[in-house]
This record gives C-alpha cells, structure tokens and sequence, in this order.
C-alpha cells in the first residue's frame, strides 16, 4: 500500500514539475527578436491562383508535371481546381509556369510565421520526454502490480502526448519545406457562330478607323 501510494504522489509531482517546467521555459523563450529566433524562424507559404484556360484537362496535366518538375506532388487535381506542392525555394519559379499556362485573373501568396508555435511543441515534448523517462525510474523500482499499472498508466498517456507532438511538429516541418498553391481553372468561353462573325465585323471596323 505504501508503495503505491508513494508512486501515486511521485507520478503526480512529475507531472506537476513537468508542466511548470514548460511554463517557464516557454516564457523565457518568448525572445523572437534574438538571432536565435531568425535562424529557426519557419514560414509556411501558400498561394492562390485563379487561371483562365482553353483547355482545362490539359492544364491540369501540365500542372502536375509542373509539381513533379520542382521536386513535389499533387494533393488533388481536376477541371476546375488542383493542388500542388512544391519545394518552398522554387515557389516563384513553380508560379511563373503555372500562369504561362492561361490568363491570370488573380493571384496571391501569404506567408504564415509559425516560428512560435513551433518552439512551443518542442518545448513541451522535451518536457515530457524528461518526464517519460523519470517515470520509466519509478517503474523499475515499482514493488506491486498495483504500483506498475499506475505508472504504465501515466507512461501511456504521455506516450500519446509525444507521439501527437512529434506528428505536429512534423506537420510544420513539412509545410515549410513544401509551399502549398492552389490552383482554380476556368475554361475560357468560345463564342458561337454569331459570335465569331461579330469578333470579325468588330476589327474590320476597327481597322478602318485606326491603324498603327
């Protein structure tokens, strides 16, 4: 019984400890301004393209062999919309391609700084992979089957606390490696036979009156 109890309190300053550690540790990280900052600042870039296109099953092949040129993929691609990553230091490039490919109605690029954000998950996981492996000490020295389970409980629930960390951080990682563009295609309208004859009539009028 005393064992047990004696882990309970152990598991429960560890976890306290734990989390006032994080506290303090990401208000003396609160620095932005430091080189240290600009040297692990992460930017997520994404832009938006709005194309007019005479033929939207080709351009959306094109786009992907435009992915695939600068070292990305397709997340989705049809007729009417396709996204696509590419290598953040190729976005400029990756854009020039696309716009040659119809008429541009519309464009932009946002750059999203999760500098913060990040340095707080990794502050939280270093925490809780300290306080995993003092919990792995008490369940070495765990006297009871009681006791175990208690500490295996804790070890789980932190376990799950890495791995969700770890998959975040992973996800910044990858979206600041890869900028995301989304590309919306519009099929350029063909005018009828009335309106071919019309385009006709309107520059031959327009060359009787001016000329270059």
């Amino acid at each position: 019984m005393k064992s047990i109890i004696f882990i309970a309190f152990a598991a429960v300053f560890i976890s306290s400890c734990a989390l006032e550690k994080s506290r303090s540790d990401a208000y003396s990280n609160q620095d932005w301004a430091s080189d240290e900052y600009m040297a692990d600042q992460k930017i997520i870039y994404t832009s938006s393209v709005h194309l007019i296109v005479r033929y939207p099953d080709s351009a959306s092949v094109e786009l992907g062999k435009i992915a695939k040129k600068y070292r990305g993929y397709l997340n989705e691609n049809g007729t009417t919309k396709a996204i696509l990553r590419v290598r953040s230091n190729s976005l400029d490039s990756a854009l020039i391609d696309i716009e040659e490919l119809g008429n541009v109605e519309s464009k932009t690029i946002q750059g999203k700084d999760v500098s913060e954000e990040y340095a707080d998950y990794a502050i939280r996981l270093e925490n809780a992979e300290k306080a995993r492996s003092r919990y792995l000490e008490l369940l070495a020295k765990a006297e009871t089957v009681e006791a175990a389970l208690l500490v295996e409980k804790e070890l789980e629930r932190l376990n799950g606390s890495i791995e969700l960390m770890k998959g975040k951080m992973h996800r910044i990682d990858h979206l600041v490696e890869y900028s995301t563009i989304t590309v919306y295609l519009k099929e350029k309208k063909k005018p009828g036979i009335i309106g071919y004859i019309a385009v006709g009539a309107y520059k031959g009028v327009k060359w009787l009156f001016v000329r270059n």
